[in-house]
């Protein structure tokens, strides 16, 4: 898909991949309403946008864990720019890391890194069916293929994520609806960049996983590859190439690769102490 004078919804996108994608969307001349929860990060984006190419960026606060605010969303894209073609489901949390998490918690990282992603799909896509075309485009993680070390909630969600691309792909994929699904490992955002208590070992381990595993990217970089993905409308996205050779030794030999990951916790483990 070309994205010029195209409409675009980027939720996350006060910052980091999100921030970058909106800024290379309006730089490709589409129309872009950047979402945050942070309403002020939101909008310094969007201004960010406007002063170079006035009138292509609308910032809103919003939290995508709620139906009502992704509509809203919707609305506000609509009213300024005209009917949404892409949605990128970019927002997302670390979660919590460990086994004694509260039910509150895991209900906040599925909400946000899994349920906001449904729930956008199903206010979009029956459109888009009837039109014949839009894009969904998911940001999971290279935890979502691989795993996270620390925190079940990024994992879990972030592999329901990829499983919830994956089936809208083969689903619609056929009737004019593309799908991508984003997987990164290491990026210079306040995700990577928040660890959490710094006295949580296993959110150090986390942190710690993410920024020995490969290079650390920067938030524009990714971006690139993002809407180069998105012009050859790939299903897969991976800004970090090691990631599929990864995988394919996770599939090729589960039992070794997943001894391999406990080594590697390990040696981690060792040189946090």
């Amino acid at each position: 898909m070309k994205v010029a004078d195209k409409v675009a919804i980027v939720t996350g996108g006060g910052n980091g991949i999100g921030g970058a994608i909106a800024a290379k969307l309006a730089a490709q001349d589409a129309r872009v309403v950047v979402a945050d929860l942070d309403s002020d990060a939101a909008h310094a984006v969007a201004d960010g946008i406007n002063a170079e190419r006035s009138g292509a960026a609308v910032g809103v606060g919003a939290d995508v864990s709620d139906t009502a605010q992704i509509k809203q969303l919707i609305q506000r894209a609509e009213s300024e720019f005209g009917r949404v073609d892409l949605y990128f489901a970019n927002a997302g949390i670390t979660g919590v890391s460990g086994l004694d998490v509260t039910e509150d918690e895991w209900d906040r990282s599925i909400d946000v890194n899994l349920r906001a992603h449904i729930r956008a799909a199903q206010l979009l896509v029956p459109g888009w069916v009837e039109r014949g075309e839009g894009y969904f485009v998911s940001t999971a993680s290279a935890a979502g293929l691989l795993t996270q070390l620390g925190s079940a909630t990024y994992s879990v969600t972030k592999h329901a994520a990829v499983g919830f691309a994956e089936w809208l792909n083969i689903t619609y994929g056929d009737q004019g609806v593309r799908v991508s699904c984003l997987c990164p490992m290491g990026v210079n955002t306040n995700l990577l960049n928040s660890p959490g208590d710094s006295d949580d070992m296993l959110a150090r381990l986390a942190n710690r996983a993410v920024t020995t595993a490969g290079d650390v990217l920067e938030p524009a970089d990714v971006a690139d590859v993002v809407l180069d993905a998105i012009a050859d409308e790939r299903f897969l996205i991976l800004p970090h190439p090691a990631v599929l050779e990864m995988y394919r030794q996770k599939a090729g030999d589960y039992d070794r690769w997943l001894k391999g990951m406990r080594r590697y916790q390990h040696s981690l483990q060792e040189g946090l102490q």
